[in-house]
């Protein structure tokens, strides 16, 4: 067995450090990128969605690396996502392809004792002791954590920092150093030195920032190559932004949904506009967009890929949110025919939006 993954923003790091630590065989494809869409793209149905077409080039990629083993994760209700697996199965046979699927999906789905006989299969291809595996689960868990707190500091710093660019720049460099890692270990404390290196960081307290929500669907929202790197662009306009979804938060999720204490805060603020699951992360995407009003953001940006339903949804009802609470909110779908020139034209022009009611409000005082 050797396993790959679809890229999911910070997840990788993760992966390198759990099987790297199990002593498992695994390959890490290629970054998403073009090339990853348009293999993508040629071998899958028109209709599919952005991130199905990037995950068929992210296998193909690690195929040719020696993978037949894929690990993805699940989901319910009505998302094309929840058939992921089976399609992308079907599809990859169909191609001359011969891989084992392997979803990790909520208790509350396929039950705890099917989730832990699907960790327990990827798990017994380690020769460590029980005590060593549940270490190197943990040190993994340890490692999704930080970088997602690293990511979600640096991203929150540049709105203040005094050398532009400096919050990107460690940002950057921490990425980039935690892949050469040789263990789990090693990569913690190599975080925990770049957490200390943005804390650190010169800050201008009397800024006051455009802050900038990021909410839509979960894999276009932490998925860079899919949203064409915004959080990015963003931190170059000297914007602080944030996002709740995370690799981290959804791992947190998934181990407190069977006891229902999963997003309190999330559901509490969602339940005027949207009470229900409805599948995907509609709901998280409404809370958040409230959430983030209430907590003083100046916007929120939703993005979701073309024919996304759940989040079809979310749409149709952030305009009534906006209007109630007088809070702008920007709506960009993506797909493989999204032009950046004019992605970036309207992002710019929601920044200038929120600059002029920001003064606005300031000239008032």
């Amino acid at each position: 067995m050797k396993i790959t993954f679809p890229h999911m923003g910070n997840i990788y790091f993760a992966a390198k450090t759990l099987f790297g630590d199990l002593g498992i065989d695994y390959v890490i494809p290629p970054i998403s990128s073009k090339a990853s869409l348009e293999l993508g793209s040629l071998h899958s149905a028109e209709e599919m969605c952005l991130p199905f077409k990037i995950m068929i080039g992210n296998y193909i990629h690690a195929i040719e690396k020696g993978a037949d083993t894929v690990i993805i994760t699940g989901s319910c209700g009505p998302c094309r996502l929840g058939e992921y697996c089976e399609l992308q199965m079907n599809l990859m046979k169909r191609l001359g392809y011969n891989l084992d699927f392997i979803v990790i999906d909520s208790p509350n789905d396929i039950g705890a004792k099917e989730l832990l006989s699907r960790f327990g299969k990827i798990s017994s291809k380690s020769t460590l002791s029980k005590t060593n595996k549940i270490a190197a689960l943990l040190r993994a868990i340890k490692v999704i954590n930080l970088v997602d707190e690293i990511e979600a500091m640096a991203r929150n710093k540049a709105g203040y920092e005094v050398n532009k660019g400096e919050s990107k720049k460690i940002l950057n460099e921490c990425k980039k150093e935690a892949m050469n890692c040789s263990d789990g270990k090693s990569m913690i404390a190599l975080l925990n030195s770049y957490k200390t290196r943005l804390e650190n960081i010169e800050a201008d307290k009397n800024k006051n920032p455009i802050k900038i929500a990021i909410i839509g669907e979960i894999y276009t929202v932490i998925e860079p190559f899919s949203n064409l790197y915004i959080e990015d662009k963003l931190m170059d306009y000297g914007v602080s932004t944030h996002r709740t979804l995370s690799p981290s938060w959804w791992l947190k999720n998934l181990v407190l949904s069977p006891i229902n204490l999963n997003q309190l805060d999330i559901k509490r603020k969602a339940k005027e506009y949207l009470p229900l699951m409805i599948g995907g992360h509609a709901r998280e995407c409404i809370g958040e967009a409230v959430l983030a009003h209430d907590e003083g953001f100046d916007g929120a940006i939703q993005i979701f890929p073309m024919g996304c339903m759940p989040e079809i949804v979310s749409k149709a009802i952030l305009p009534q949110i906006s209007k109630d609470k007088d809070f702008p909110i920007l709506t960009l779908v993506v797909d493989e025919m999204t032009g950046e020139a004019g992605y970036i034209t309207r992002i710019e022009a929601f920044i200038d939006l929120l600059e002029r009611r920001k003064d606005n409000v300031l000239s008032r005082c």
